[in-house]
């Protein structure tokens, strides 16, 4: 019995190490051999940081031949020269540009310029100097193009509203924050610039004074994207119907992108880059056939807006891909109290009733995060300018980021505890003072 289990043993030990033989010559030609194509994991990852490449440049440069609009039509490019350089008017200075929330990345400055302007030696007064950034590329969301010293057209692109700067140089130079929505932008002020309203006063059905007056009423941080639908300028109580800016950051994962909806992110992207920006591209939706909702969409036809080339459609995917890449910053450490933070947390999770629509990771509703405005006790203006009607739980992450202009999608709420208070009022919480100022603090963590 021992001896036959010994060879056994035997037997297997040399089969073992056969095998072993043979494993060691397969590693070693496996080692030796180059896989003439790479594997399936390596392109995918190849094409990933090539969409991300190509999504950053879209997002920071791309403008969708909107150039045609902003120069071609109202021409705002002759308003930023100035008539010493070609424009009309007396031009726009870096000053004003920057007291408009205009910002400028400080990583497209050449050495020499940083060194002057630290030294005092650019005069930030000068038209020329707004004209020289231009040509570094260097104001955030604003592309123009030139021949010789002569800009020759200027165009948006999605970093105008969507970026910010991290003011490490002064205030509104640094380098850029993509995502971060622009609050101090003035969006209203800078397409009143332009020479020539009288097409978007055509478009609206109204006239120019009227236009400017819209205009003037939106001020820093704000955009009415629905104006160009159904032609509404203010609200019942007379204040703009324009909204806050949103951020483009803390997306992925969320299903619809506005404050009232509209669609998920590709849908708002090719919306805005056509309807918004005034791309050359194909958009259609048939919601904007509705007349009575959209009068001046459904005039336009802009549900089914086409052009001979489409400049847009191509930079939609990798737009996407670098949107969902766009993490909601971290609140710095020092900008909350942590063990408030950490009650604050529990009061949301529970008596709070927060997380009912705002849950974690993504502090919205996961699928269908709309709710009627009935619900949230608010009014249905800004709702009913969309076709379904209802409001988007919000994301929360990185509220910190944005508090400025206040909350809610027109800024109703000045601070975050009004906030709270009005959930408290609404939803018959009866949170004490001390629970909802613990809540506030865990929404600033965020």
């Amino acid at each position: 019995m021992r001896r036959t289990r010994a060879r056994k043993i035997a037997r297997s030990g040399a089969g073992a190490a056969a095998l072993l033989l043979v494993g060691g010559a397969l590693f070693n030609v496996a080692a030796m051999s180059k896989p003439h194509t790479p594997s399936r994991e390596a392109r995918v990852d190849r094409s990933a940081q090539r969409l991300l490449a190509q999504g950053r440049q879209v997002f920071r440069f791309e403008t969708f031949g909107d150039e045609s609009f902003w120069s071609g039509t109202l021409k705002l490019d002759k308003a930023v020269e100035g008539s010493k350089h070609g424009g009309v008017g007396p031009g726009l200075t870096p000053k004003q540009a920057l007291g408009a929330g205009l910002k400028v990345d400080s990583t497209a400055l050449p050495a020499p310029v940083v060194k002057a302007i630290k030294a005092g030696k650019v005069d930030l007064n000068d038209p020329a100097t707004t004209l020289a950034l231009l040509k570094l590329n260097a104001v955030v969301g604003l592309r123009a193009h030139f021949k010789g010293n002569r800009m020759t057209s200027l165009g948006i692109t999605c970093a105008v509203c969507h970026s910010t700067v991290d003011n490490s140089f002064t205030k509104g130079i640094g380098k850029r924050l993509d995502g971060w929505p622009n609050r101090d932008l003035n969006v209203g002020a800078i397409v009143s610039l332009s020479p020539n309203l009288k097409p978007v006063a055509d478009t609206l059905g109204t006239d120019v004074d009227t236009v400017k007056k819209v205009l003037a009423a939106w001020g820093p941080g704000k955009f009415d994207a629905e104006l160009f639908l159904d032609g509404k300028g203010f609200r019942p109580d007379g204040q703009t119907a324009a909204v806050l800016i949103p951020p483009a950051f803390g997306l992925a994962g969320v299903n619809l992108h506005t404050y009232t909806g509209w669609g998920n992110v590709p849908y708002w992207n090719a919306f805005v880059a056509n309807l918004e920006m005034h791309g050359q591209g194909n958009f259609t939706d048939t919601r904007l056939d509705d007349a009575n909702k959209f009068p001046v969409a459904a005039r336009n036809h802009l549900g089914h807006t086409r052009h001979a080339k489409d400049l847009v459609s191509s930079k939609l995917p990798a737009l996407h891909f670098y949107q969902m890449a766009l993490r909601a910053p971290k609140a710095p450490r020092k900008s909350f109290n942590h063990a408030a933070a950490a009650r604050g947390k529990a009061v949301f999770m529970g008596q709070g009733k927060c997380a009912s629509c705002h849950m974690p990771p993504t502090y919205s509703d996961p699928g269908f995060n709309m709710h009627k405005p009935s619900e949230i006790c608010t009014d249905s203006f800004q709702a009913d300018r969309s076709p379904d009607g209802m409001y988007r739980t919000t994301p929360l992450r990185g509220l910190w980021s944005h508090a400025k202009g206040g909350f809610y999608h027109d800024g109703r709420f000045a601070t975050l505890g009004a906030v709270v208070d009005h959930y408290d009022s609404c939803m018959n919480l009866g949170l004490s003072s001390q629970e909802k100022s613990d809540l506030v603090q865990f929404l600033k963590s965020l």
